[in-house]
Protein backbone atom coordinates (compact mmCIF):
# COMPACT_ATOMS: atom_id res chain seq x y z
CA UNK A 1 0.00 0.00 0.00
CA UNK A 2 1.20 3.48 -0.48
CA UNK A 3 0.31 6.43 2.13
CA UNK A 4 0.05 10.13 1.59
CA UNK A 5 0.38 12.51 3.89
CA UNK A 6 -0.41 16.37 3.27
CA UNK A 7 0.21 19.35 5.21
CA UNK A 8 0.74 23.36 4.82
CA UNK A 9 -2.87 23.84 4.42
CA UNK A 10 -4.00 26.63 6.72
CA UNK A 11 -6.23 30.61 6.95
CA UNK A 12 -4.37 32.87 4.97
CA UNK A 13 -5.50 36.26 3.97
CA UNK A 14 -6.06 37.58 0.29
CA UNK A 15 -2.96 38.33 -1.42
CA UNK A 16 -1.15 35.66 1.24
CA UNK A 17 1.19 32.62 0.39
CA UNK A 18 1.00 29.07 1.48
CA UNK A 19 2.74 26.22 0.52
CA UNK A 20 1.47 22.54 0.40
CA UNK A 21 3.55 19.76 0.81
CA UNK A 22 2.46 15.71 0.60
CA UNK A 23 4.70 12.72 1.27
CA UNK A 24 4.10 9.85 -0.50
CA UNK A 25 5.44 6.68 1.32
CA UNK A 26 5.32 2.37 1.15
CA UNK A 27 5.55 -0.22 -1.38
CA UNK A 28 6.74 2.48 -4.00
CA UNK A 29 8.32 1.03 -7.21
CA UNK A 30 8.10 4.15 -9.60
CA UNK A 31 5.97 7.36 -9.10
CA UNK A 32 4.78 8.40 -12.44
CA UNK A 33 3.33 11.24 -11.96
CA UNK A 34 2.01 13.58 -8.87
CA UNK A 35 -0.67 16.12 -8.74
CA UNK A 36 -3.00 18.66 -6.86
CA UNK A 37 -6.35 18.71 -6.59
CA UNK A 38 -9.25 20.61 -4.95
CA UNK A 39 -12.35 20.50 -4.42
CA UNK A 40 -14.79 23.74 -2.96
CA UNK A 41 -18.16 23.42 -1.23
CA UNK A 42 -20.52 22.36 -3.78
CA UNK A 43 -18.56 22.21 -6.53
CA UNK A 44 -16.35 19.16 -7.98
CA UNK A 45 -12.75 18.68 -7.59
CA UNK A 46 -10.71 19.87 -10.08
CA UNK A 47 -6.74 19.27 -10.77
CA UNK A 48 -4.64 22.20 -9.90
CA UNK A 49 -1.54 21.56 -11.21
CA UNK A 50 0.37 18.30 -12.15
CA UNK A 51 3.89 17.43 -12.52
CA UNK A 52 5.39 14.06 -14.74
CA UNK A 53 8.55 12.00 -13.74
CA UNK A 54 10.16 13.84 -16.44
CA UNK A 55 9.42 16.77 -14.68
CA UNK A 56 6.53 18.39 -16.94
CA UNK A 57 3.91 20.69 -15.61
CA UNK A 58 0.68 20.81 -16.20
CA UNK A 59 -1.27 23.84 -14.30
CA UNK A 60 -4.91 24.93 -14.13
CA UNK A 61 -5.79 28.51 -16.09
CA UNK A 62 -7.19 29.83 -12.77
CA UNK A 63 -3.89 29.36 -11.01
CA UNK A 64 -1.13 29.72 -14.05
CA UNK A 65 1.22 32.49 -13.08
CA UNK A 66 0.52 32.31 -9.12
CA UNK A 67 1.00 28.77 -7.62
CA UNK A 68 4.44 26.42 -8.56
CA UNK A 69 4.42 22.36 -8.48
CA UNK A 70 7.61 21.05 -7.95
CA UNK A 71 8.86 17.50 -6.75
CA UNK A 72 11.51 16.37 -4.58
CA UNK A 73 12.50 12.63 -6.19
CA UNK A 74 14.74 11.25 -3.67
CA UNK A 75 12.28 11.92 -1.07
CA UNK A 76 8.75 10.90 -2.48
CA UNK A 77 7.58 14.32 -2.16
CA UNK A 78 5.63 17.38 -3.97
CA UNK A 79 4.66 20.60 -3.32
CA UNK A 80 2.04 23.38 -4.05
CA UNK A 81 3.43 26.98 -3.94
CA UNK A 82 0.27 28.95 -3.83
CA UNK A 83 1.45 33.05 -4.24
CA UNK A 84 -1.41 35.96 -4.59
CA UNK A 85 -4.03 33.60 -2.87
CA UNK A 86 -8.02 34.82 -3.19
CA UNK A 87 -10.96 33.80 -1.66
CA UNK A 88 -11.63 31.64 -4.66
CA UNK A 89 -9.01 29.51 -3.78
CA UNK A 90 -10.49 28.08 -0.77
CA UNK A 91 -11.29 24.46 -0.89
CA UNK A 92 -10.04 21.19 0.44
CA UNK A 93 -6.63 20.30 -1.76
CA UNK A 94 -5.68 16.77 -2.28
CA UNK A 95 -2.54 15.38 -3.49
CA UNK A 96 -3.01 12.37 -5.48
CA UNK A 97 0.05 10.39 -7.08
CA UNK A 98 -0.15 8.01 -9.81
CA UNK A 99 2.03 4.75 -8.73
CA UNK A 100 3.66 1.53 -9.71
CA UNK A 101 4.05 -0.74 -6.57
CA UNK A 102 6.08 -3.58 -8.41
CA UNK A 103 7.15 -3.59 -12.03
CA UNK A 104 5.05 -5.91 -13.29
CA UNK A 105 1.80 -4.13 -11.39
CA UNK A 106 -0.35 -1.47 -13.31
CA UNK A 107 0.06 1.75 -12.33
CA UNK A 108 -2.93 3.18 -9.16
CA UNK A 109 -3.88 6.52 -8.07
CA UNK A 110 -3.42 7.05 -4.55
CA UNK A 111 -5.45 10.28 -2.48
CA UNK A 112 -4.16 12.29 0.72
CA UNK A 113 -6.78 12.69 2.91
CA UNK A 114 -7.03 16.67 1.82
CA UNK A 115 -5.77 20.15 3.40
CA UNK A 116 -8.36 22.62 4.40
CA UNK A 117 -7.08 25.98 2.29
CA UNK A 118 -8.93 29.43 3.77
CA UNK A 119 -8.42 33.04 2.14
CA UNK A 120 -10.04 35.01 3.90
CA UNK A 121 -9.95 38.75 5.56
Amino acid sequence: QVQLVESGGGLVQPGGSLRLSCAASGSIFSINAMGWYRQAPGKQRELVAAITSGGSTNVADTVKGRFTISKDNAKNMVYLQMNSLKPEDTAVYYCSVAVTTTPSAYERDYWGQGTQVTVSS
